[in-house]
C-alpha cells in the first residue's frame, strides 16, 4: 500500500499564531486510490488537506515544519516552485466557484495560463473534460453561456472539469458535496470512484456513509493527530483505537 506513496507526510507540524493545529503528522498516501479524511469539526482535517498544495502559505502567522513529499519532492523545500506544485493538484472546495466567464472559458482558463494551445486543441480539451465529468450532453449547446447560470451541482462538476483540464495528478476535495442535493452528490461520488483510475483523490468529509461509499482508505484525525489509518471497511467495522471506535459509533462528534 505504501511502498511507493504518491504523498508522503513526515513529522508535519502546523502552528497558526499560538495554536498548534497539526501535531507530528506522518503518513503515506497511496497512488490512484480514494482516501477520506474524517474526524470532528475543528480537528485539523482541512488544514491537513491544505498542506498538500501549500494553500496555507497565505495564512497569517502560520508556521509549518516537517516534510510533505509529492512524487518524492519536498514541496516545503525553500527551492520548491509553488506554481509547479499546485499544477499537480485539482481542488474542489465546499462550494463551487466558477470563474465569471463562459462554461468554455472556465475550462480553457488553466491550459491558456500554462501555455498557448491552439483553438482546435482547446475545443478537444473542453469536450474531453466535460465528458469526463458527465456535463457534455447537458451543456454542449450553450458552451459560451455564463457558467454562473448552471445549477450548483453542475457548477461543482464544472469546477472539477476545470481542475482536470491542467492535467493534475491529485484531486483534493474539501467537503466538496456538502452544499449539493442528493442527486448531485451521487454524481460527484461516482465521478470520484471512476477518476481514481487516473488520479490520487484525497477528500475531507464529515459524512461517514460517504467515506464508506467512495473510499479505499480512511484517515481518522482527532485534535490535530492521526489516530488511525487503514482500509475503509477495516477501519469502520473493526477499528483498532478506542477513539476511532467512539467516533464511528457516534459517541464523539
Amino acid at each position: 500500500m505504501t511502498n511507493n506513496p504518491h504523498i508522503s507526510v513526515q513529522n508535519l507540524n502546523v502552528h497558526i499564531g499560538n495554536q498548534q493545529i497539526l501535531k507530528d503528522i506522518s503518513i503515506n498516501i497511496p497512488n490512484k486510490k480514494v482516501i477520506s479524511i474524517i474526524g470532528p469539526s475543528g480537528c485539523g482535517k482541512t488544514t491537513l488537506l491544505k498542506t498538500f498544495n501549500r494553500l496555507l502559505d497565505d495564512t497569517a502567522d502560520v508556521k509549518i515544519t516537517g516534510k510533505v513529499l509529492v512524487d518524492g519532492e519536498n514541496i516545503y523545500d525553500p527551492k520548491a516552485e509553488v506554481t509547479h506544485i499546485r499544477k499537480k493538484m485539482g481542488l474542489l472546495s465546499q462550494r463551487p466557484y466558477p470563474l465569471p466567464m463562459s462554461i468554455y472559458d472556465n475550462i480553457a482558463y488553466g491550459p491558456r495560463l500554462h501555455g498557448s494551445p491552439k483553438r482546435a486543441e482547446l475545443d478537444e480539451l473542453v469536450e474531453q473534460q466535460l465528458k469526463a465529468t458527465g456535463l457534455w450532453n447537458e451543456v454542449k449547446d450553450r458552451l459560451h453561456a455564463p457558467a454562473t447560470r448552471l445549477s450548483i451541482g453542475q457548477q461543482q462538476r464544472l469546477c472539477l472539469a476545470r481542475g482536470l483540464a491542467v492535467q493534475p495528478e491529485i484531486i483534493l476535495g474539501d467537503e466538496s458535496t456538502s452544499a449539493l442535493d442528493p442527486v448531485s452528490t451521487s454524481i460527484i461520488e461516482d465521478l470520484f470512484i471512476s477518476l481514481k483510475e487516473k488520479y490520487t483523490i484525497v477528500l475531507v468529509t464529515h459524512i461517514l456513509r460517504q467515506a464508506r461509499r467512495v473510499s479505499d482508505y480512511i484517515i481518522f484525525v482527532y485534535m490535530g493527530k492521526i489516530i488511525e489509518f487503514g482500509p475503509t471497511e477495516e477501519l469502520l467495522l473493526n477499528p483498532q483505537q478506542e477513539l476511532t471506535k467512539e467516533y464511528v459509533k457516534g459517541y464523539i462528534s
